[in-house]
């Protein structure tokens, strides 16, 4: 077998029948880009970093391993589920800490994996465990990612007055999306199940069809006070219009079924949007909101139906939604792990899709001019998995917003709280959970992280990077302030799942020059393991109430060191672990007169 029937072997078992997606086809689907040229690795300490140059078209890369030139070559598995590619180099291969050889591949599609390249050695150049950092000084503004979406749980869950480990589940979650809008800067908030039985949307009675949108109405106009505005994913089918409703997923029920009726569905899609455009204005809806139809149909677990029927149901979504006004934004398909992208009709008016534990693919090249939306992303899609309360999964979260600011819309963490009940509601406060704060909204690293984020100037400065893990590991994110001061977010990451705990042959001493020319003190904070990592501080099922008070008093991430003054011309050399973050905020000072 050749190294590229080995990949393309290697690629359908990952990406067929009962992985990433139930309904793709098993055998992988033809590319027409070759393979990509320039490759290069080099073996630093506890990592590999690999290299090459972008194919035109593809938008995403496979990386290959062998212990010899021979093979047999199979795609680096970093443990992330879904897709094992990435959108760009470098890569830092921390799962073998060794030699070897490497090969890259690109995709067309998330099935149309392209031939490898040819295998180049591991070349060990005996570089020193250091970074450094350059600041430059033109500047353009800093797309801020972070701030376009979030998820959520059934926003339904916003007029429960039931309790999770004694907190309030509504009063939480509301207060963990404000802390989210007032902190972070997120703008939009997208959930499942706006159609469910819960909401009381749709109902038959004597046969006909009856529209109810008052607890729409107190969802969503919650959603509002808060200063936020909905992502509307329509689904999942209301019961007494589901074919088979006794097809369901999770503990509410949501059932999954395509409609009896799809003249009805049509109908009340329609219905639904002229009532929001009615009630919360035709400019705000236009401007603000986004419409898709419903959510991974390329996962049986999510669509009973065909796939066939899935296109029928976007078809008339799109066309339902364009019905009351033709500058309404509907698109999607929301697939997971970036299935049927390129199946998307051209009239989308965006391409919406999912990817878990690696960095989104670059999809502008299916995209065309449409606007792209990841409208869930995160480390891991595994319900209660203990990475998710990590200081890795923050490090991750930077990783993935520094890779797409600038070439996506929205990339939309899952989600904001913990308050969340799709395979059960938390038995402990730390559990895994999927959120950015706890049930009792204690901000965990992930939040943290895009805490730092949010401390970015509004204009971004180029940085350059030279060393062991440059860009692979370590990377750079600066920016300038309006008086002229400089923040720098610094962070090292891999996305290999077997190093979340830390790994010491990854930590790295990081020079930044920052390129000052006038005399500027310096603030400090840190994300890692002793600092902004809450779940160090409690091990048990659910706080006492003694327990919660100081927890809350400690819900607050404190400068990791004094001010200090830098002067012209001086280098800051810090240590930074791995997994680990830091922001550097340097203000001008005042000129010393008299």
């Amino acid at each position: 077998m050749t190294i590229e029937d080995q990949a393309r072997s290697r690629w359908a078992t990952l990406m067929g029948g009962g992985g990433a997606q139930d309904r793709t086809p098993g055998k992988p689907q033809q590319s027409t880009l070759p393979a990509p040229t320039g490759v290069f690795a080099v073996s630093g300490r506890g990592q590999v970093s690999v290299s090459w140059d972008a194919v035109p078209g593809a938008i995403g890369y496979a990386v290959h391993r062998a212990d010899s030139a021979d093979g047999p070559f199979e795609v680096v598995d970093h443990g992330g589920g879904d897709v094992l590619a990435v959108p760009h180099g470098p890569y830092a291969d921390t799962t073998a800490g060794r030699g070897g050889w490497y090969a890259v591949a690109a995709l067309e599609t998330v099935t149309a994996l392209g031939p490898v390249s040819t295998p180049v050695p591991a070349v060990d150049i005996s570089q020193p465990p250091m970074v450094t950092v350059n600041v430059g000084a033109d500047t353009s503004p800093l797309p801020r990612v972070w701030e376009a979406m979030v998820g959520s749980e059934h926003l339904s869950h916003l007029l429960s007055t039931e309790v999770t480990g004694g907190r309030l589940i509504g009063e939480e979650l509301a207060e963990a999306l404000r802390r989210v809008h007032d902190e972070l800067g997120v703008r939009t908030v997208r959930a499942h199940h706006i159609l469910g039985d819960d909401v009381g949307v749709y109902r038959e009675v004597g046969g006909e069809p009856v529209y109810d949108f008052s607890r729409v109405d107190r969802i969503y106009d919650a959603v509002r006070s808060i200063g936020m505005t909905p992502v509307v994913e329509f689904g999942y089918m209301p019961r007494d219009l589901a074919r088979d409703p006794s097809q369901t997923v999770f503990t509410y029920q949501g059932v999954i079924s395509p409609p009896r009726d799809w003249d009805r569905w049509y109908d009340l899609i329609r219905a639904f949007t002229a009532h929001v455009v009615d009630r919360y204005g035709l400019d705000e809806v236009r401007s603000t909101w986004w419409f898709e139809a419903w959510n991974e149909p390329n996962l049986s677990v999510f669509w009973s139906g065909t796939t066939e029927e899935y296109w029928k149901l976007y078809e008339l979504t799109a066309r339902a939604v364009r019905d009351v006004d033709p500058g309404l934004r509907v698109g999607g398909p929301a697939t997971a792990a970036v299935g049927w992208v390129e199946d998307t009709p051209a009239t989308a008016g965006f391409l919406s899709t999912h990817v878990y534990g690696t960095l989104p693919l670059d999809l502008r090249p299916l995209a065309g001019d449409r606007p792209l939306l990841w409208t869930e992303w995160g480390v891991t899609a595994t319900h209660g998995n203990p990475i998710n309360d990590t200081v890795f999964a923050a490090a991750f979260l930077l990783k993935g917003m520094h890779s797409a600011a600038g070439r996506i819309e929205a990339l939309a963490p899952w989600v904001a709280s913990d308050h969340f009940e799709e395979l059960g509601r938390p038995q402990r406060l730390f559990h895994g959970g999927f959120g950015l704060l706890t049930v009792g909204n204690l901000a965990k690293p992930k939040f943290w992280a895009l805490s730092l984020a949010a401390r970015l100037g509004p204009e971004e400065l180029p940085v350059s990077l030279s060393g062991d893990g440059a860009n692979s590991l370590v990377s750079a994110w600066a920016s300038r302030y309006d008086d002229g001061g400089t923040g720098v977010l610094l962070f090292n990451s891999t996305l290999d799942h077997s190093r979340t705990a830390g790994e010491p042959h990854l930590h790295r001493r990081v020079v930044l020059r920052p390129g000052l020319t006038v005399p500027h003190r310096l603030r400090m904070w840190r994300v890692d393991r002793t600092h902004g990592n809450i779940a160090a501080q409690f091990d048990g099922e659910w706080p006492s109430p003694a327990q919660w008070e100081a927890l809350a008093e400690a819900d607050h991430l404190d400068e990791s060191e004094p001010p200090r003054r830098v002067a012209p011309g001086e280098d800051v050399t810090l240590e930074l672990p791995n997994p680990g973050i830091v922001f550097l905020e340097f203000r001008p000072t005042p000129t010393r007169t008299g």
